[in-house]
């Protein structure tokens, strides 16, 4: 008699469907950096008008059909004045990260690996650095220089670069005795060569990261600058000095300070959220 063996039931391997995309930090800090970024680069064609002309039969105008965000003291369109605006700013903190980025990883990659006197004198450096009030040393250095687009630069750098040594500097001590390094000791490569083309490519990714979290603090000093005079003089549109001549104002024409400054706000916001995507991103202790 032959034994009949039941049928097994076939599995049917279901997919899951996918639902709709989830909105991230990282993706909507990319998508206002970018908006940011285009209103930068077509504020030509963006901006309604002539960013510098005046019209003082038309000052203070509140914000209307002609113009959205109203007119300052002079009569200007402050929709085209804050268009132009993200141009300065953007250059400026451009111009910030390439001075304090690669002397950061420099003097932090130097202490980690070199280590004995060079690390004490360096660090100690570092820290009498961190230690000053930043924005206080920017404008002690910017009188010293002068106003202007560059000097700015220079002074926002000064006190900007020892996050990214200290930071570089703990990376280099855990890697100087990992078995990475060590194979690389032993087919030969040591010095220079060792520290900057096998070190500093593991230390960049955390360094962007903190570029961009260092973003809007960056921005806030530029604007700082600007609200005191310190930065780039009129009538050159740059959201910090329209702050301070709408703060002459702000009671009666809300509009003059609040459009500058809702601008100042968006570009932080930006690249805040950027930052902490990157973060996210890079870093799986801090995934979700």
């Amino acid at each position: 008699m032959t034994q009949l063996i039941p049928e097994q039931p076939t599995q049917v391997r279901v997919t899951p469907s996918r639902g709709p995309r989830r909105l991230t930090t990282l993706s909507i800090g990319t998508t206002l950096a970018i908006i940011l970024l285009l209103a930068a680069l077509f504020a030509p064609w963006l901006a309604p008008f002539d960013p510098n002309i005046q019209h003082i039969e038309i000052r203070l105008m509140p914000p209307s059909a002609e113009h959205w965000l109203g007119t300052d003291g002079f009569g200007r369109d402050l929709l085209s004045r804050v268009i132009f605006g993200a141009r300065p700013t953007l250059l400026l903190v451009s111009l910030i990260l390439l001075l304090t980025i690669p002397f950061g990883l420099l003097v932090g990659i130097s202490a980690g690996y070199l280590g004995g006197w060079v690390e004490r004198i360096l660090m100690r450096f570092t820290d009498i650095v961190l230690s000053l009030p930043s924005l206080v040393m920017a404008l002690a250095l910017v009188a010293i220089l002068g106003p202007g687009l560059m000097n700015g630069a220079l002074a926002l750098a000064f006190t900007s670069w020892p996050p990214f040594a200290r930071q570089a500097r703990a990376e280099t001590l855990a890697l100087r005795r990992s078995d990475y390094l060590a194979a690389a000791r032993m087919q030969g490569i040591g010095g220079f060569r060792l520290m900057f083309g096998h070190i500093l490519p593991l230390c960049l990714p955390s360094a962007v990261v903190r570029a961009a979290l260092s973003l809007g603090g960056i921005i806030l000093s530029s604007a700082g600058l600007g609200f005191l005079g310190m930065g780039i003089q009129p009538p050159t549109a740059e959201w910090g000095s329209m702050v301070a001549e709408g703060s002459k104002v702000i009671f009666d024409q809300w509009w003059v300070a609040a459009a500058p400054g809702g601008a100042i706000l968006f570009a932080s916001l930006a690249f805040n959220l950027l930052g902490d995507g990157l973060r996210d991103k890079m870093d799986t202790r801090h995934g979700e």
